[in-house]
Order: structure tokens, then sequence, then C-alpha cells
């Protein structure tokens, strides 16, 4: 059985221990317990049924560190040390665990790590590695998680917007280690959208792979930053990008727009142009107007800003970004490139300059500093 097997296994055992009566933070332990021990016993001997393997050890453990614990003699009168292996659950039982990792006491961030121990079943090495963290840092952070969880009641799931938002900080953490959490992101998409009856979970899932199309062209061999316009569009994957319009559109017929699936049509405007003069910005303008109706925020004004430039001018532009934050992160960069493009070249260079040194990542700040070089050079020829 290989590691991605493996890990599809897990929220179905976690789910066992949790519909039991097992609260979730003693139960997801149970079962990274019966991992490891499947580590070993399983290098000699692969069992008939892995999943029901799991669930007996998983269970045990349980009921070991129930009995061991005085604090929990309550909880453990409401379990029954008598189930056996059981059955395996059904997709809903695994469902119930997103909602759970979003539980209302949770932030989305908090939520995040939860989500990959208990759905993605990723350990916490592969999670911190991903994340750039040390394990120990990671492990405490899903440890507070749990904790923040294991004294409130489980029937207060969070809803199916926290888990998508949930899913969506993942897709955009960046990718690192041996796990890509922009790979995790949309598998556990998948099955979210296997098991939910709602378009905008589709929308979700068309907008990951919408972007994932383009990651090839995004970064070059140093590391720096290629901006959509400059993008090699032959390097884009055609295969996603078809499946994510196809989503989509299906999602789009159903007639219960959402802020994703508003997103996505933006995606699928520049994924479907064949070089960026071919892009359709008028019309991405008119899906960020949808958009604001679901999402009106700093960011979202921002990117319209840049839409209404490309679409109406530099000048329209300009007039649509005084109405942003200009707090926001990449605010200056912006303002920098349609001040560029109004051809007010001194006031741009000194906008990247100030855009650079607010950057939220070096790779942003090299970009920056970058641009203003260019213009300065431009200055000095003149």
């Amino acid at each position: 059985m290989d590691d991605l097997e493996l890990r599809a296994l897990v929220p179905r055992v976690l789910a066992v221990l949790v519909r039991r009566g097992a609260d979730f933070a003693t139960a997801e332990d149970a079962v990274q317990e019966a991992l490891i021990r499947a580590s070993v016993a399983w290098k000699v001997d692969t069992p008939v049924d892995p999943t029901a393997w799991l669930i007996t050890v998983a269970w045990r453990a349980f009921l070991d560190v129930a009995r061991s614990d005085a604090a929990r003699r309550d909880r453990e009168g409401r379990v029954d040390p008598a189930l056996g292996s059981g059955e395996v659950p059904s997709i809903d039982d695994t469902l119930h665990l997103y909602f759970l990792c979003a539980h209302p006491d949770l932030s989305p961030q908090s939520a995040v790590g939860l989500t990959l121990r208990a759905v993605g079943g990723l350990s916490t090495r592969q999670i911190a590695q991903a994340y750039l963290v040390p394990e120990a840092t990671m492990a405490q952070r899903i440890s507070r998680a749990k904790r923040t969880i294991a004294g409130s009641a489980l029937d207060r799931p969070g809803d199916l917007g926290t888990v998508m938002q949930v899913l969506y900080l993942v897709f955009n953490e960046g990718h690192s280690g041996d796990i890509d959490l922009a790979d995790e992101a949309i598998r556990l998409t998948r099955q979210l959208a296997a098991a939910v009856d709602e378009p905008e979970v589709d929308g979700l899932l068309a907008l990951m792979l919408l972007h994932h199309a383009r990651r090839a062209s995004r970064r070059r061999e140093d590391g720096a930053i290629v901006p959509l316009a400059e993008q090699d569009r032959s390097r884009w994957d055609t295969e996603l990008v078809a499946a994510g319009i196809e989503l989509l559109q299906t999602a789009l017929e159903r007639d219960r727009l959402g802020q994703y699936q508003a997103q996505a049509a933006i995606a699928a405007l520049h994924a479907d142009a064949p070089t960026v003069e071919d892009t359709d910005w008028v019309q991405i303008v008119e899906w960020y107007d949808e958009l604001l109706r679901f999402a009106d925020t700093p960011v979202v004004r921002l990117n319209r800003a840049v839409a209404v430039g490309e679409a109406d001018g530099a000048p329209a532009g300009l007039v649509a970004l005084a109405d942003g934050d200009e707090r926001v992160p990449r605010h200056q960069a912006v303002a920098a490139y349609l001040h560029e493009r109004n051809r007010e070249l001194e006031h741009a260079a000194r906008l990247y300059v100030d855009a650079a040194r607010s950057a939220p990542t070096l790779a942003e700040r090299d970009h920056q500093m970058r641009q203003a070089v260019r213009l300065n050079d431009v200055l000095r020829r003149r």
C-alpha cells in the first residue's frame, strides 16, 4: 500500500472513532498511533482489510488513553468498549470531519493544520515542511487546535463556507517539502465536491484547477516572479484549463452564483486567452463587479482597479484604485503599474521602491525592485 492509499484511510478510521463517542483530539492521536504501528507491522504482513486493522488498533489505543486518565472517566462511560472493528464509514462520516476541523472555536488558520492531519492524513513533519516551519512549531499549533475543540461540543461543526475557506487557504500556502499543498488542497476539494451538492464547491475546485494550470510559468529558474502578461502560455496545462472551465460552466448553469464561481470565471477568461492582448478585460471587470456582491474586500477592489486600467485605460484604473485601501499589500505595486501605464515614470519608479519595502515576500520584493531599476534606467537614457 502506497502513501496516498494509506492517507486516504485516515479520515475513514477517524470518523469511526468520533462516531462511537471518542472526542476528536484523543481520537486523532489514537489514529496517529495506529499509523505508527502499521508502519512496522505491515512491513512483515499487510492485513487483508487495512481499514478494519487500523480501526481496531486505533480504537484500542483510544480506550487505553481513556481508561488511564481519571479526568476522562465520564466520557469513557459514554462509549462501548465491546464494539469491534465494525463497518467502514460512509463518505458522509469523512465529510463530517471537514466540518469538525472547521469548528467555530478555531480560526481558519488553525483549522488548516488540523484538516491536513485529520482529513489529508499528513504527518506533522510533512505539514511543517510544507509550511517551512520547525516540526515542533507545527506540533504545537495542531495540539492547540485540538485542545481548543476538545472541550467543545462536537455538535457545533463549522459551516460549508468555513470549510471552503480552509481549503482555499491550504491551496494558497505555497509548495515545499515532500507534500505539495496545492495538490493536497485539490485532492481534498475533489472529495468535498463528490460529497456535497453545492455549485460553489465546484466553483472552488474549478478556481484551483485554473490557477494550478499556470503554475509552471509563474517563476523563472532562479525563483523570480513572472507577471501574467509575460508568462509563456505554451507552458500552461491545457488539460487542467479544460477541466476547470467545464466544472465552472456546469456550476454556473445552476444559477446559484457565489464568490468562488465568480473568481473562477475571471481565472477562466485569463486562461482562455491565447495572448495577453486577447484578454477580454471588459468582461473581467464585469465579473469583478459580480464578485464585489459576495466579497467586497480591499483585495478584490485592488484587483478590479487593475482590470479597469486594462479595459478603460490607466486614468480610469487610478480612479478605481482611489476607492481602495492603501494599507493593503500590493496597493503601491498596483499604483506604480498604473502610473507607469499613464506615462508618469518618475512617480512610478518611486512607487515601485515603496512597494518593494512593503512587499510580503522576498520574491515580491525583488520583483518590485527590478521594476524600479528598469524605469530608472529608462529615465537615465532620456
